[in-house]
């Protein structure tokens, strides 16, 4: 059986961190079925024949306008987006990417930096302020049920979360086969250019996955969660088809629960 590659895009931002805790998700489903003998390759992508070789890719947190900046210099920009927006491979942003895969993102000059896209929402960059008010705050993740297992037995219980200069999914934006025309008038807004997807792959709509409560609340009770507080809240996660977003750093907690169900979401995927 060949590797299955999953890629760390490696321009700046905690990229190590993910593959560590990519290992540990991958090692605890590789004890969880015996029966299934895989062999999983985790690396840094840096190269657009990196990127070929993967499977899926994880996008760290990180400074975007950097990432961005980087990754059309050294080419990567319109390898990126064939990949995410074409291809629908499967794809993680984290904070800082799940900047760089909205359709939209506000707070932007119009030459600060370009987006890959993927996912149709428009996101709030810095949404909580600065360095010094970052903060964790506890998540209910209901979805991470579907990874199933014994560890998971306590997938109820909050997820730890890391908000470092964190965005959020400010509106969820109507699927559109070509670039948000709309959102490209608004004042301080960067759009992702227009690419289809292939072969007539679904996009899907976008599906939300987590919602932040009140911040005040979160701060001085990081034991509460969304459901006791009983409010909506931010939206810190979401997936589009095979693209899936978060705003938190769930690489900087230790916590291998969200990297479990996304790589048993990368072998549906891969069916």
């Amino acid at each position: 059986m060949s590797a299955i590659t999953i890629g760390v895009l490696a321009l700046q931002g905690a990229f190590s961190e993910h593959i560590q805790l990519l290992q540990q998700a991958a090692n605890y489903i590789d004890s969880e079925d015996n029966a299934t003998a895989r062999k999983w390759q985790f690396i840094e992508v840096r190269t657009v024949e990196q990127l070929q070789s993967c499977a899926a890719l994880v996008l760290p947190g990180g400074e975007s306008t950097t990432i961005s900046l980087v990754a059309g210099r050294s080419g990567m920009l319109e390898p990126l987006r064939e990949f995410v927006k074409v291809s629908r491979k499967p794809t993680w942003g984290t904070c800082a990417g799940l900047i760089l895969l909205s359709e939209s993102a506000n707070r932007t000059k119009q030459t600060g930096q370009e987006l890959i896209g993927g996912l149709d929402v428009r996101v709030n960059r810095n949404h909580f302020g600065r360095q010094v008010e970052s903060f964790e705050a506890a998540l209910d993740l209901p979805f991470l049920a579907e990874a199933g297992g014994e560890a998971f037995a306590t997938s109820t219980k909050p997820f730890r979360s890391v908000f470092i200069r964190a965005p959020v999914v400010e509106k969820i934006l109507e699927t559109q086969s070509g670039a948000q025309e709309e959102e490209a008038k608004l004042d301080d807004t960067v759009v992702a250019p227009s690419k289809a997807a292939s072969n007539g792959k679904a996009v899907g709509k976008v599906e939300v996955l987590c919602r932040l409560p009140g911040r005040a609340q979160a701060l001085n009770d990081k034991k509460l969660t969304a459901r006791e507080v009983g409010e909506e809240g931010d939206i810190v996660a979401v997936r589009q088809g095979n693209v899936f977003g978060t705003s938190f750093h769930p690489e900087l907690t230790g916590d291998a629960r969200i990297h479990v169900w996304w790589i048993k979401q990368v072998l549906q995927a891969l069916q």
